[in-house]
């Protein structure tokens, strides 16, 4: 059986705009898929760019807090350099003003384990009197410590003047004065560390008086005495050598 010829014309044109839809429809997914893909892309590079920016400014400020701390050690680091001069030059200037008050006050000081009242100038005495027996002024010397040794007879300095007096006077070859004061030294201050070397001395002082027995007596005493000294090593070797 033939169709009409217009419901063929009506079935062709519906095919037509079936067909026609299909293919619009197909280019516009094409279309909006193609368009997400740039968009995907372009935001991803935006936000690279982004990071990469933010990284660089996050390394820009690490970098200026590491300048900043750099900075402010050196600031620190400079106080407390000048805090340690200020100590420094409070701690000069104190010891300073002590000597110099020192030269008009009396005032209490130990010297080598004695203790006593120095009076003014008395420290001043004594350091000359040792200066002059450091460069070899040996008769000056000993007229010093003679001196002082009248002058300050309770000062805490007088052990130790008593014992420069004895070496200046043996070395002058004045061995009676060396022993007497060398003596003097022992007797009145037997805990002085520099009794030791003292008697060693003394010991000296004997044998070039002619005598030997005293001499040895004072030698062997300083080995019994103080046996782990150098003044006993030395007593030791000058008693040996002494018939």
């Amino acid at each position: 059986m033939k169709m009409p010829f217009s419901s063929a014309k009506q079935t062709l044109s519906r095919a037509f705009c079936l067909s026609a839809t299909l293919v619009c429809l197909g280019a516009s997914n094409s279309a909006w898929a193609l368009f997400s893909d740039d968009e995907a892309r372009k935001a991803i590079l935006d936000l690279r760019k982004t990071l990469a920016t933010t990284q660089l400014e996050l390394q820009g400020q690490i970098e200026k807090l590491k300048a900043d701390n750099a900075e402010l050690r050196g600031k620190i680091e400079n106080l407390e350099k000048q805090s340690e001069d200020i100590n420094s030059s409070q701690k000069t200037y104190y010891q300073d003003l002590d000597n110099r008050l020192g030269n008009f006050e009396p005032r209490t000081a130990t010297i080598e384990g004695v203790s006593g009242i120095v009076q003014p100038n008395e420290k001043k005495a004594y350091d000359d009197a040792l200066k002059a027996f450091q460069a070899g002024s040996l008769k000056k010397a000993d007229e010093s410590f003679t001196a002082f040794i009248a002058k300050y007879p309770k000062s805490p300095y007088i052990p130790l003047a008593l014992y420069w007096s004895g070496n200046s006077k043996y070395a002058n070859k004045a061995y009676a004065g060396a022993i007497n004061q060398l003596q003097s030294l022992i007797k009145n201050y037997p805990d002085h560390p520099r009794v030791p070397a003292a008697m060693v001395t003394l010991g000296n002082a004997q044998l070039e008086s002619s005598n030997k027995a005293a001499a040895k007596k004072t030698f062997s005493e300083v080995v019994a005495k103080y046996p782990d000294t150098e003044a006993a090593k030395d007593a030791q070797q000058l008693l040996t050598a002494t018939k």
